[in-house]
This record gives structure tokens, sequence and C-alpha cells, in this order.
């Protein structure tokens, strides 16, 4: 076919958590946590600020602090790295002292924190990036209670899976070749269906590269949920219910989900077994830098780790710039099968989140804080922060001034192509039983035959509804 884009306890358990979020969010708790930000800087005080590992490493955390220490020098605010590690515990930390009192992290993150009020509502609608910002970068950031809506974070960059490969890898006859669609794109970056043929062609060669090592297409390690379970939301299933906020609704075995068990499975098995663990995560950077892999996924912010290793092997600026290419996630086979496009193609869904800034609870500073936060989410340090760290901006007009990938992905977002990943404290008990069961099934190829456990769809279906009731245990009975 032409390629075309084309019980009772539970009852009781959700009176609990309603109560909870009730007098977590409402009334006092809150009116209290929004009238701390009166508008009147703090003087004379120091801001201890968590960022990311990849913003100190390229250099942008420093720019940001030395930019934001200067505008504020006559109120004597200066802000410093928290000089902590990226992934904190404020729940641990905060209330001894020594918590951050900004820290920017995944939505996920941040918003466990709202249980026990570590983290403060803010009020987002004085920032400068508030009317620039999608609706759905928001909603990551938001929890409603009892009719009122309160805002916790400040969305800096979606975070979305993408394909990263060697352009200069192609065959050389893709034009002829595996262009069938004819739009002038090689179809191997396009239909994952093409991707698997072309690495399955790659692994039964004897292709190396100059260093000697044998050569691969695709390769990712399926050990983080994060970058596996879009596969089973292409086909229906979900993470958890009502947007992501109904954790009695658990659904990775919903809808048509095996296919995409049944897609990862055949991606496996072109790979070799380091994609069971986290061998190709680690390698990534340089195996594409040597050409050992054509390709993989992972997130837009570490663009700059792949250019430092090509630049390491002495590609040209100009070269890397022309050949190393991110490109939207490619098409899924309407059948699960990658060896049958007879049904047409369907979008990849992919999990994705959206990191921002929070203010903790414990600082002594909140006013100055925020302004921290309104300076580090201008239209001026988003767009350094892309400029450096090849992030996708959550505000749109930087997105796009920056055009690209960076619209693409605000749109995927906004037309559910990317699934936020969820806001509440539940989402904690998914990953465990997730890992175990990807990892499973990408081992599955590299047993004997006779030892097979996922080798029908109708396996990958009974084992993914187990996975659900897993996750329904740990969140509910285990609990």
């Amino acid at each position: 076919m032409k390629k075309t884009i084309p019980a009772i306890a539970v009852h009781i358990a959700a009176i609990i958590v309603l109560i909870c979020c009730i007098g977590l969010l409402g009334g006092n708790g809150n009116t209290e946590g929004r009238e701390k930000f009166t508008g009147e800087l703090e003087r004379n005080v120091t801001l201890r600020i968590l960022e990311n590992d990849t913003a100190i490493k390229q250099g942008y955390m420093s720019e940001l602090l030395t930019a934001f220490n200067a505008k504020y020098a006559d109120y004597g605010i200066v802000a410093v790295d928290a000089n902590m590690d990226q992934y904190t515990d404020l729940a641990n930390d905060g209330p001894y002292g020594y918590g951050p009192d900004v820290l920017y992290q995944a939505n996920d993150a941040l918003m466990k924190y709202v249980d026990n009020r570590h983290i403060m509502p803010l009020p987002v609608e004085r920032l400068d990036c508030y009317s620039t910002t999608g609706d759905k970068s928001w909603q990551a950031y938001t929890r409603e209670a009892d009719g009122e809506s309160y805002v916790f974070g400040v969305p800096v960059n979606i975070q979305g899976p993408l394909l990263y490969y060697r352009k200069d890898l192609l065959p050389d006859n893709w034009q002829t070749e595996w262009d069938d669609d004819g739009d002038g794109v090689c179809d191997i970056v396009q239909y994952w269906t093409d991707m698997y043929r072309f690495s399955k062609q790659l692994k039964a060669s004897d292709e190396v590269t100059s260093d000697g090592a044998k050569r691969y297409g695709y390769m990712r390690s399926f050990l983080e949920p994060y970058f596996s379970v879009g596969y089973l939301y292409s086909y229906g299933g979900y993470t958890f219910g009502s947007n992501n906020t109904d954790a009695r609704d658990i659904g990775h075995s919903k809808g048509e989900a095996e296919k995409g068990g049944w897609v990862v499975r055949q991606l496996a098995s072109v790979m070799d077994e380091r994609c069971i663990d986290d061998s190709v995560t680690v390698t990534a950077y340089s195996a594409l830098a040597t050409g050992e892999y054509f390709a993989t996924v992972t997130t837009p912010d570490v663009y700059t780790l792949f250019v430092t290793e090509m630049k390491l092997r002495g590609y040209s600026d100009e070269y890397i710039a022309e050949n190393l290419v991110t490109a939207n996630m490619p098409m899924l086979p309407v059948s699960g099968d990658l060896e049958d496009e007879s049904q047409g193609f369907v979008p990849s869904k992919m999990m994705g989140g959206i990191q921002g800034y929070a203010i903790s609870s414990y600082t002594k500073s909140p006013n100055a804080a925020l302004a921290f936060v309104d300076f580090a989410t201008s239209y001026e340090m988003i767009s350094r922060r892309n400029e450096l760290l090849g992030i996708v901006p959550a505000r749109n007009d930087v997105a796009n001034t920056v055009g690209g990938l960076s619209q693409i992905i605000n749109l995927n977002l906004s037309e559910g192509n990317i699934v936020v990943m969820p806001s509440i404290s539940e989402v904690a008990q998914i990953w465990t039983p997730l890992q175990t069961f990807f990892q499973d099934l990408a081992k599955d190829p590299f047993r004997p035959s006779a030892e097979f456990k996922y080798d029908t769809k109708e396996k990958i279906k009974q084992k993914l509804v187990d996975v659900d009731g897993q996750i329904y245990s740990a969140i509910f009975t285990l609990a």
C-alpha cells in the first residue's frame, strides 16, 4: 500500500484522596501561599537555584545566574547554584533548610511536592510567559480542588522523544529505493516499517565502522518506560484515565495496546542484547558519532552531547549541522506489524513531559524567587536556553521564532501525540512494573524459540493486563 500520512475500596480510596486534596489545596492553605507573593522584593538575599546537569555542563546556568544577578544587583539579590544533585528530594531536605529556593525538574517530579505543601501555588498570571505558553503546558502544573485551579510550576520546555540520525549514513540509493511516497525524504526516517527493514539488513550484513565495530541501524534501550510506553499509547493504551488524573483507571492494556508491544519486540530483534539494559543509553552519543548506530531516540535537550562527541572525532561544525539530524517520530503501521504496511499508518504517540520551575515552600525570599522564575522564563533567556541546549520551548513565541521541530513538537503536544506524563503522585508506582515488562519483552527475541514468552499479540495483551493489576495493587491495595 502506498504510504500516506494519515468496589467499595476504590470508592473509599477516592474519597480519601479528594478530602486530602481539598485540605491541601483549598481555603487558607493556598491563600496563605499566594499571599506570600506581595511583589515587594526581599533585599540582600541569596537564592539557591537547582538546575539540571546539562544546563550546568553546557554553560547555560552560568549565563543565567550572571544575567539575573546583574539585573537585581541594586537589591542585593544574588542567585547561586544550589550545588546539589539535580534529583534532590525537597520533601526531606526542605524542612531542614537544605533544599533549594527554586528548583527545575519535570512535571511529575515537581508535582509530587504538592502533597504536604513542599512547593507553593504561584501567581503565574503576573509572569511574562503566562500568555505565551500553551494551555497543555500549564495543565501539567495545575491541580484542581473544590472548584478552584492552582498552578504550582512554570513551564520551560517540552520534552518528547525525537529521532536522532546520521544523514550521511543513509543508503546511497535511498532516493530511488527508499522514497516510496516521493516526498524527497528517506522513508527510513519517516516510517518504522522502513527503519525496521533497514536495521534488519544492517544487522545481517558484515558492515563495520572505521574502528571495526559492528554497524546497527536503530538502537535504543527498552529499559526506560518513558521511551517505550508510547508504543502502547499509539494503539489505544493509556496510563491513567480522565486525562491522566484518575489513578483508579489504569489502561496500559486497553485498546489494541498489544500491537505496540509487538512493535517493541520486533524492534528489539534488529538490535543486540544491549537493548535489554542501559548499555545503549550510555553509549548512544559516542556510538552515533562513530557510525556504529545509524539512529536512536532521545530528548531534544541532549543534542549538544551528540555534537560534542562528533567534534571529538574531527567533524566540523558545518558537517555536523548538515548530517546530525533530529526528526519527528516515524509513523507506525495500523496493523502493529512492522512487516505489514497494507492498512496504512498512524502517528506515533509518545510519553512526554513539561520541565519547569517551582518555588520551595521553605524559601525565605518568595518574591525574589518569583522574580528569578520570571527572568529565567523570559523570551531572551528561553531563546538562549534553546540556542545552547537545543530545548523545545514551551513559550509559543520562542517556538515560532525558532521554527522547525520546536513548532512541530508544540503541535504534537496540542494534538495529543505527546502525552504528558501524569502529574499525580500515583505515577511513581508505574515505573517498576513497566520497566520489568519492557525488559522481559525486549529479551524475548534473544531467547531460544522454545522459550519465547511473547511470540503472539495475545500473550502480550495478557501480560499487559497483569502489569496494570500490579500497578493498581501498588497504588491502592499495598498502600
